[in-house]
């Protein structure tokens, strides 16, 4: 089974992207993030047209995320738990089946932050203690848990172009590091570390300053695995080729392979 994350940078301005990118790669479940459009006008259609059921959980202009299955999701649920004042869309989570085995799965985008001395960036480390606790809930159902999306963090110096030049910056500031830590120390895996020693592989390249052509890059994408997932891991990549197209999202898709026959870590 290959679950993707991508923030696509609105899903409108990027459909022809997404749309292609879906009927190559043919993940079985896909989490999007930043989709930038209520439920009403999510292309709802069209992907279901490549054989998708989906879970959207949207807001005008900003934020938006969602989950793209070939096998029915079911208890679907919209927003992070821990505070029901919070009206982001940043948050939806399901249940799906795939070859057989019951997996749980949300997509998730992780507040920015910045600037770092604002109320953006409490917001956002509220928002962490908020999922550690909705994490260390969900193992307690002793299930297999993907947690992916977009957390905007960069959890070590080998996963940004330039550590010194991002110290203080939001998504590289220790606070954030340590609450990221947090989770893992929950009992998550991060797929891709969990598979890959390399560094320098990067998830996001901004827009400015020519940084894809000069691979100027972050990885701030993630796929969190429970115990139970982790157990299946068998692969996981960064497919950077569709942020080499027309205009592509300034994310490219990263994907794991849960299978009967896991590999053996690095």
């Amino acid at each position: 089974m290959k679950i993707a994350t991508w923030n696509v940078n609105s899903i409108r301005a990027r459909l022809p992207r997404v749309l292609e990118w879906l009927d190559g790669a043919k993940p079985d479940v896909a989490l999007l993030q930043e989709i930038k459009t209520v439920d009403e006008g999510f292309p709802r259609l069209e992907i279901e047209d490549l054989g998708y059921d989906v879970a959207v959980a949207g807001q005008k202009t900003y934020n938006g995320v969602a989950i793209l299955s070939r096998t029915p999701l079911e208890d679907a649920t919209f927003g992070l738990p821990g505070d029901d004042a919070d009206d982001q869309a940043r948050y939806v989570e399901a249940v799906t089946r795939l070859d057989g085995r019951m997996v749980r799965i949300a997509s998730i985008y992780l507040p920015n932050g910045n600037p770092v001395d604002t109320e953006k960036f409490a917001y956002k480390l509220r928002w962490m203690d908020r999922l550690r606790d909705h994490a260390r809930a969900l193992l307690a159902l002793e299930e297999p848990v993907v947690l992916g999306g977009d957390y905007n963090v960069i959890p070590e110096d080998g996963d940004v172009w330039d550590p010194d030049r991002w110290r203080d910056d939001a998504l590289f500031r220790m606070e954030v590091r340590r609450k990221f830590r947090e989770i893992l120390n929950l009992g998550y895996v991060e797929s891709y570390r969990a598979l890959h020693s390399e560094l320098g592989r990067y998830s996001f390249w901004d827009y400015q300053g020519g940084a894809w052509q000069k691979d100027n890059g972050l990885r701030i994408d993630h796929l969190l695995l429970s115990p139970q997932a982790a157990d299946l891991l068998a692969a996981c990549e960064i497919d950077k080729a569709p942020r080499g197209k027309a205009k592509p999202s300034d994310h490219t898709p990263v994907w794991c392979e849960l299978g009967a026959q896991p590999l053996s870590r690095m």
